[in-house]
């Protein structure tokens, strides 16, 4: 099997899988991250959102040969102390309730808040309409990113 390099949290990996091997297993089970979730193995729940070189991906339909020589960042490199302010104001508004989801919600928010940040409610709506919630807490979402808005670096 080939070796693929990539910076994943701000570290080089190498990794020897197919080339084909979606990221999101190379980011759980190569690299042991765990907080990247499977949700549907589709593309269609956002629940394995990662940032690649700043934008938001689906890990679960990325293949690792794409992602090569590439910077990925995960939940658990967006802050190392919980202290992003999408995280923050995640919190603050109590947003999860069973919480699968939120990795994906959180990336995907910061994402959009690095590229916009001071989006309306269209433009939120836009973004996350990708990210499914089971639990329905989408206008905690919307308030929580509003929160956050302006205070992403």
């Amino acid at each position: 099997m080939p070796a693929y390099s990539l910076t994943v949290n701000g570290l080089r990996r190498s990794v020897n899988v197919a080339a084909d091997t979606p990221l999101l297993w190379v980011i759980r089970d190569n690299l042991g991250l765990t907080g990247t979730k499977f949700g549907c193995g589709m593309a269609l729940c956002g629940a394995c959102t990662v940032h690649l070189d700043g934008q938001p991906v689906r890990s679960c339909s990325t293949p690792i040969s794409a992602a090569a020589g590439r910077r990925v960042t995960t939940i658990e490199g967006l802050s190392p102390d919980g202290g992003h302010p999408v995280q923050q104001a995640w919190i603050e508004e109590d947003v999860p309730q069973c919480g699968y989801c939120q990795s994906g919600q959180i990336m995907a928010a910061a994402a959009l808040l690095a590229a916009n940040p001071h989006p309306t409610d269209a433009d939120i709506d836009a973004t996350m309409s990708g990210n499914l919630c089971r639990c329905g807490t989408y206008n905690r979402v919307r308030r929580a990113i509003h929160r956050a808005a302006g205070e992403v670096p």
